[in-house]
């Protein structure tokens, strides 16, 4: 008889169940509750995540399917798909992203020296939106347009491990540039950002906080050269100058000079224009940190595939929360497992495992450092024998 844990229950050794029961003790989340407590919510949520699951009643076949596992594997309660439904539109959803904020700060200590490709010591973050959208007749709280409902994620994405440390979410008509006015700037780390977030009088504030910033220049972009640096032509540098705003109410909101790059890129052959306030990194640095803003858009990406957060198991406004945080927390959760372990699979191959051996009685590190076996070269003397030699 196998008498060890389930894959599911060690993955849960690396959730740290104190602070979760701070971020509920802090909502009252189990408040007059009987059947499913918050924390077992969070790992039926959990669980759907990690298995793909596609509704409640899928939820709840597979978890009653799995009835004999669930107990040593974090469960005390059986599930109906009601409760779980009445938990996702009922329970704050704040505690879920109060716990994902947790996670995010042992992610952040975790991968705090990991490369990304630039020399740089300084943090570094990309800032960009992401649109989830909806069906405006299930969906009316996140109404977008006359017959669409959306939900924008806002994310700060820190590049030394590819992760967020700031999300948040509003309906999709919020502009991506109002976020500017949610974030605490950290002195001495830069901001990659596209053009949409180009308001000059926010950059001015983040300028003042001793931040740095990094954004492309608009079409209508004016300005007046003050002074021209020497570039090298061959590195696909096109010029590095010191430039003030030319028109007055731009010259009013951002009165300090900016740093105007001109690049173009070898592959695509397109001309680029950067702005950034720094002026002590050289230019191709500044260049092949834009590049790198391109992490946050394969995020997104990731994330909408691998993860439960296009399909909702509740059409109320803190069941969608709920599902989004939960998802979040489960991408952090598994990046802390692949740190932790010293693991060489990518997150989606971690992901893809677990699915499969979520209940299965075995070593968790064993079960993803597996490796596919090696083909055993064919031997001649059988082969001989094959083709009747």
């Amino acid at each position: 008889m196998n008498e060890g844990r389930t894959v599911f229950a060690q993955l849960l050794d690396f959730l740290p169940q104190y602070d979760f029961d701070k971020c509920v003790a802090r909502y009252h989340g189990n408040f007059r509750v009987r059947k499913l407590p918050a924390y077992e919510q969070f790992l039926v949520l959990t669980f759907a995540q990690l298995t793909w699951r596609e509704s409640l009643r899928d939820i709840e076949t597979c978890l009653t399917a799995l009835a004999p596992k669930l107990y040593h594997s974090g469960f005390r309660h059986s599930l109906a798909r009601s409760t779980l439904a009445d938990a996702n539109e009922n329970r704050n959803w704040r505690i879920f992203a109060d716990f994902a904020q947790v996670l995010i700060q042992q992610a952040s200590t975790l991968y705090a020296n990991e490369p990304f490709g630039v020399e740089l010591q300084a943090a570094a973050y990309a800032l960009d939106s992401t649109t989830i959208d909806l069906c405006l007749a299930l969906f009316p709280w996140a109404r977008f347009r006359r017959r669409k409902a959306a939900l924008k994620l806002h994310t700060l994405l820190t590049l030394h491990g590819n992760f967020p440390t700031v999300i948040i979410s509003t309906p999709g008509r919020v502009h991506e540039v109002n976020l500017l006015d949610q974030l605490v700037w950290e002195a001495g780390a830069f901001y990659i950002m596209d053009r949409g977030y180009l308001d000059f009088a926010r950059l001015h504030r983040l300028h003042q906080c001793s931040a740095f910033f990094v954004t492309r220049a608009k079409n209508n972009f004016r300005c007046t050269r003050r002074y021209s640096r020497p570039v090298d032509k061959s590195t696909g540098l096109r010029f590095d100058q010191t430039v003030e705003l030319a028109g007055p109410n731009a010259r009013r909101h951002y009165p300090d000079p900016l740093r105007r790059i001109g690049y173009r890129d070898p592959k695509t052959g397109k001309p680029l224009i950067f702005l950034t306030n720094n002026f002590t990194l050289p230019a191709l640095t500044i260049a092949q940190l834009y590049q790198r803003r391109w992490q946050i858009e394969l995020f997104f990406k990731w994330i909408k595939q691998h993860l439960r957060i296009k399909a909702f198991f509740g059409t109320s406004e803190n069941a969608v929360h709920t599902q989004i945080w939960s998802a979040i927390a489960v991408y952090l959760l598994v990046a802390i497992l692949k740190k932790r372990l010293h693991l060489d699979s990518s997150l989606y191959t971690i992901l893809q495992i677990l699915s499969l051996t979520l209940f299965e009685k075995t070593p968790i590190l064993q079960a993803l450092s597996q490796t596919p076996p090696t083909p055993e070269s064919p031997n001649p003397e059988n082969r001989q024998c094959l083709l009747g030699f």
